[in-house]
């Protein structure tokens, strides 16, 4: 490699851009074009920077696959962070095979790094956390060990393990002030406010506070049962009842909670749980069935009581009903949740994302930018969406994955 390539890479890894421009700027070989495209995909520009390592992924020759590789791992960190996810886990598998093989732990290790971030983003973290345990911290470079820190808090945050995730976090800054990447700093910092700010509404006894990340993790822990409309389940401690896919069940279950110690009337358990104005008879039977299918799945956790106007929910031992709310709620809060991280999606990353069709994703998309929620750019292929006004609360609570403990 000659000392303008060399020179140009060592700028690149110190996150200079423009004194690699400098260097390789009017060039045309692989080797040029490859560092060309990483840096411009660091100026922001991605759709030019993806040009430009293709192209160089092109120009290598057939002796070179280790080049071509991490031509093909750059390019899939640019579809990653523009949220153009299709594909990219095929990519990343390959590439990462073929700079093992020749014996680049380092590039090779970077690459699992991204595998486990694609993994986390689109919400299979029992995947993204044994990838990233498989990983050689030591491997890594230096400025990737930021990144794996923050994956790694990431799963801590939506696996509502508070002490990890900052542990996690602190190795992150630490590993940001030895890189002495401002942007890297920067990123740190934004999910350390993530991990300081409220997370979820707690309803309990009628009244209503803001909860940290932490005092979900303690609330969900103690012997208080819990009506989480966060994952749509019911739980006292390890012991959890799952009414995903049963609608009118956890609307019951979360009415009577949110009464607890005191009784919910039929009338208002028939509006809550079918929207209907007026209760009549045929309501009444349905209550009726309803309340008794609830009963049978809440027999480990509660009783519910018939009183003389309605019904009581009584936990078995628990010494309090709470029940835990995200910071948004209503239609399409999972999509609004995803784009709240500030970054453009794509409407097939999002669907990939929550586990849904892209037609479904297309229909929450116009509903709310009809109700001016979100806004796109871009015609296609290239159409991208983004919240304007991010919320002010971060939302990991509200992403579509199980919620487990311990």
């Amino acid at each position: 490699m000659d000392s303008l390539i060399t020179a140009a890479a060592r700028a690149l890894a110190a996150g200079d851009p423009l004194a690699a421009l400098k260097r390789v700027a009017l060039r045309g070989d692989p080797s040029a074009l490859a560092l060309r495209g990483i840096a411009m995909a660091q100026l922001g520009d991605l759709g030019r920077a993806k040009e430009l390592l293709r192209s160089a992924a092109r120009a290598f020759g057939p002796n070179e696959a280790m080049a071509r590789a991490r031509c093909v791992v750059a390019e899939a960190e640019i579809t990653l962070v523009s949220r153009d996810l299709s594909g990219s886990l095929q990519t990343l598998g390959a590439a990462r095979t073929a700079l093992e093989a020749h014996g680049d732990r380092a590039n090779a290790a970077h690459t699992g790094y991204l595998e486990a971030r694609l993994l986390l983003l689109i919400g299979r973290l029992d995947a993204a956390e044994r990838t990233l345990d498989a990983l050689d911290v030591d491997a890594l470079p230096q400025t990737s060990r930021t990144g794996y820190w923050l994956v790694a808090a990431g799963i801590a945050m939506r696996r509502i393990r508070a002490g990890s995730a900052r542990a996690a976090l602190d190795r992150a800054g630490h590993a940001a002030r030895v890189a002495g990447i401002a942007a890297l700093a920067a990123e740190v910092d934004r999910a350390s406010r993530a991990l300081g700010s409220p997370v979820a509404r707690l309803i309990v006894r009628g009244g209503k506070r803001l909860l940290g990340l932490a005092e979900v993790e303690t609330l969900i822990t103690s012997d208080a049962i819990v009506v989480d409309a966060c994952r749509n389940i019911v739980r006292t401690g390890t012991t959890v009842v799952r009414l995903a896919g049963r609608p009118v069940l956890f609307a019951l279950v979360r009415a009577l909670a949110e009464a607890w110690p005191e009784d919910v009337s039929r009338e208002t358990l028939v509006a809550r749980a079918f929207r209907a104005r007026d209760a009549d008879e045929s309501h009444r039977a349905r209550l009726r069935v309803e309340i008794g299918r609830l009963r049978k799945i809440l027999r480990p956790l509660a009783g519910l009581n018939a009183t003389n106007r309605g019904f009581l929910l009584k936990p078995h031992g628990a010494q309090a009903a709470a029940v835990l709310v995200p910071p948004i709620e209503g239609d399409n809060a999972e999509v609004l949740a995803l784009l709240a991280d500030g970054e453009a999606w794509s409407s097939s990353a999002l669907a990939l994302a929550l586990g849904v069709s892209p037609r479904t994703v297309q229909r929450a998309l116009e509903a709310l930018a009809e109700a001016g929620k979100v806004e796109s750019f871009g015609h296609g292929r290239a159409c991208r969406w983004m919240a304007p006004n991010v919320p002010g609360f971060p939302t990991c609570l509200l992403l579509p994955v199980p919620l487990t403990q311990g």
